[in-house]
């Protein structure tokens, strides 16, 4: 009975150890790196989150109206690693 427990509880271990493997994705699997896309907006709102942080930013299209989207980055300690580096992107005062 001990023997069957044991192993069923490392079975179960071995099983949600593996779950947060699925979870990450790579740049590449969702993202061409050879089609950028060029927003020219509003920074709307900053989310530094875990695991990953969100830049929200309106863009007037060319019919008046506005979309927001959401950029996806890294997390909030990589990006502000990365900040003091250097600047992650250019923004423009008004």
């Amino acid at each position: 009975m001990k023997k069957t427990t044991s192993l069923t509880l490392a079975a179960f271990g071995l099983l949600f150890s593996a779950i947060p493997l699925f979870a990450h994705h790579a740049f590449a699997a969702e993202f061409d790196v050879n089609k950028p896309v060029k927003l020219r907006g509003t920074v709307v709102k900053v989310e530094m989150v875990n695991p990953h942080s969100w830049i929200h930013v309106a863009v007037k299209n060319p019919d008046g109206t506005t979309t927001e989207w959401m950029i996806e980055g890294g997390s909030p300690n990589a990006l502000i690693a990365t900040a003091l580096q250097r600047p992650p992107c250019q923004l423009e005062r008004r």
